[in-house]
Formats: structure tokens, C-alpha cells, sequence
């Protein structure tokens, strides 16, 4: 039986050092292949001492996020705004379909597009806003 004298390190220790090494490729510090190689070793170590000798020939990083990289906290999922564009190209088509109807008779007819912009945006703002069907919104469970 092996024992190692090290302490264990966490799923989340391990997930920062990929992280870490994901900004190294960025960089240009790490070629593909190094860099499979490296994650393979870290998702195989056990102990914080292993985790670190992977970042050991690496300069060491800030903790602010580089410019490349997108801050994922309030960020909007990407269903939402594709969502989102949907709505905004039907609500365009709508009114552009009642303008060329309004100048085709002559005068301003009634504005029915209401019925397909109105309704269908307030669905998304309401998910975007309270976060309903995003995951950030959550059932207490006891």
C-alpha cells in the first residue's frame, strides 16, 4: 500500500492548476501536446507538492484575469442571448412587415406587432432578471 506523506489536494486545487496552465498555452509558454501532457499529470496527482512541481518551470501569474479572458460571474448565458438576438430579429421583421403595410394603405394601421414584441420580451427579461432557468435560481433543499 502507498502512502504519501504530502497533503491531498482538492478537485478544486487541481481545476486552478488547469486553469493556470490553460493561460500558459494562451501565452505561448506551453505547446498543445506539453499542455495535454500536464493536465494528464494533474488530473493523476494526489498531493499539493505534485501540483505544484507542474507549474515549477512556469512564471507565476496575477490573479487579475488577462484581457483574453472573459470574467464569468454576471455574465448572460449564451442561450439567453441567442435568445435574445431571435427576439430581436422577429420584433424587427414584425415591424418592418406593419411599415410597409401602414405606407402601402396609406396611414398608420393598428399596431399588432405589439402582440409578438410585448410578450415574448417580457419572458426574456423576466428569466434574465431573476435568473429563472439559468441555474442561479435554485430550490432550497433541506
Amino acid at each position: 500500500m502507498d502512502i504519501t506523506s504530502g497533503t491531498r489536494a482538492s478537485d478544486a486545487e487541481r481545476d486552478s492548476v488547469v486553469r493556470l496552465l490553460g493561460r500558459h498555452l494562451a501565452d505561448g509558454r506551453l505547446d498543445l501536446a506539453e499542455y495535454d501532457k500536464r493536465v494528464a499529470q494533474v488530473y493523476a496527482t494526489a498531493t499539493r507538492e505534485d501540483l505544484s512541481s507542474v507549474l515549477s518551470d512556469l512564471p507565476k501569474l496575477s490573479k487579475e484575469t488577462p484581457a483574453g479572458f472573459a470574467k464569468t460571474g454576471g455574465r448572460v448565458p449564451i442561450w439567453q442571448r441567442i435568445e435574445a438576438g431571435s427576439w430581436l430579429g422577429v420584433s424587427l421583421l414584425v415591424l418592418g412587415i406593419w411599415a410597409a403595410v401602414s405606407l402601402g394603405v396609406g396611414e398608420l394601421t393598428y399596431f399588432w406587432p405589439v402582440w409578438v414584441i410585448g410578450p415574448w420580451g417580457a419572458v426574456l427579461a423576466f428569466r434574465m432578471l431573476t435568473g429563472f432557468e439559468s441555474g442561479s435560481c435554485r430550490p432550497v433543499r433541506h
